[in-house]
């Protein structure tokens, strides 16, 4: 069985609120999977998601809600997704806002992967749960798919729905299928291959209503520094990006400072990086052209910004790496993506 990974505090307190609505007992249900109440009051905080799992389920056993994680999803708010909420929030488009969640989901926790693919004129918009209950996996799945869509109207200040919504599950005993179409809008389907929104293209171009660039810009700056955070389980090629990636903020980092913060000297650093296949300055090159391409892409920054930012002493030494790596320059680049 697979480790269960940490949820962060903010996913778990949509239940909490329908289950006080519902007027369950609350500090019973806290109990019940071994937290404090303490524990839900920092919302930085990450909790072992064995523990969400137990709170989840003694909720849906003591409620008798067959649809409790559907029906949870009605108190969606920006901080449900901790820092990916706010930043999704202020995104120009809901394209924009759908294109932050795969690269942030893990701030929010482990509990699954989302993935974004074209398909016939639609986006399809997918969810897979990393939970292997099945009662457990049906509600978490059920509540991730109607929050997204709940959330999606409020800050695009719309009543759109998609054209369909699947679910890899049989539909529930006891449970009436115009209550989920209620919910979302259009039809719902049951024991498909992906549990996924189906979001008609057209309603990527929808602009959001508090979208604000200056902002969005300082909080992804602020989601980065928190998943680099998150990276005691990655090989030593990742933590090693994810360590330049916030260092970069001060200026090109020298490769002593890097190599301090492993408790490595440079040379011991360097032997174990050619060991995983990869250099010093190869993960130094993919970082800059990752945020690079981010940038170009996703804000109004100038070039020559942008440049300084990720290092580069003059544009010049920019233009000549980007097209390296892309064989276009980051003007090229840019006018592509966004065309």
């Amino acid at each position: 069985m697979q480790a269960l990974g940490y949820t962060a505090v903010p996913a778990l307190l949509k239940y909490l609120r329908l289950a006080e609505r519902q007027g369950l007992d609350l500090d019973a249900a806290l109990a019940a999977a071994g937290l404090d109440p303490a524990d839900l009051q920092d919302n930085g905080r990450r909790l072992p998601s064995e523990a969400h799992e137990k709170l989840l389920g003694h909720f849906i056993a003591v409620s008798g809600d067959p649809l409790f994680g559907l029906h949870a999803a009605e108190f969606v708010q920006p901080g449900s997704w901790s820092v990916l909420g706010y930043i999704t929030m202020n995104c120009a488009t809901l394209g924009e806002a759908m294109s932050r969640i795969v690269p942030y989901e893990k701030l929010v926790g482990d509990m699954g992967t989302s993935r974004i693919e074209p398909v016939d004129g639609h986006v399809r918009l997918s969810w897979s749960c990393r939970h292997e209950t099945a009662d457990i996996r049906r509600h978490m799945v059920e509540n991730v798919l109607a929050s997204w869509l709940l959330y999606a109207r409020w800050i695009a200040d719309m009543d759109r729905s998609p054209s369909e919504v699947w679910f890899e599950h049989q539909q529930p005993a006891g449970t009436d299928l115009a209550e989920y179409q209620a919910v979302f809008g259009c039809a719902v389907k049951f024991e498909q291959s992906a549990n996924a929104l189906l979001v008609p293209m057209e309603y990527l171009g929808v602009p959001l209503r508090q979208a604000d660039a200056n902002l969005l810009r300082t909080l992804e700056e602020h989601a980065l520094a928190l998943m680099a955070g998150l990276d005691d389980d990655e090989p030593l090629p990742q933590r090693v990006k994810n360590a330049l990636r916030l260092l970069l903020k001060e200026g090109l980092p020298r490769k002593e400072r890097v190599a301090e913060r492993f408790n490595m000297t440079v040379r011991t650093l360097q032997r174990h990086l050619q060991l995983a296949g990869t250099s010093y300055q190869q993960i130094l090159d993919e970082l800059r052209q990752e945020l690079a391409e981010h940038y170009l892409t996703r804000s109004d920054l100038a070039v020559q910004d942008i440049a300084q930012y990720l290092g580069f002493t003059e544009s010049r030494s920019f233009h000549r790496s980007f097209k390296g790596w892309t064989g276009m320059t980051p003007g090229e680049f840019r006018e592509r993506h966004r065309r």
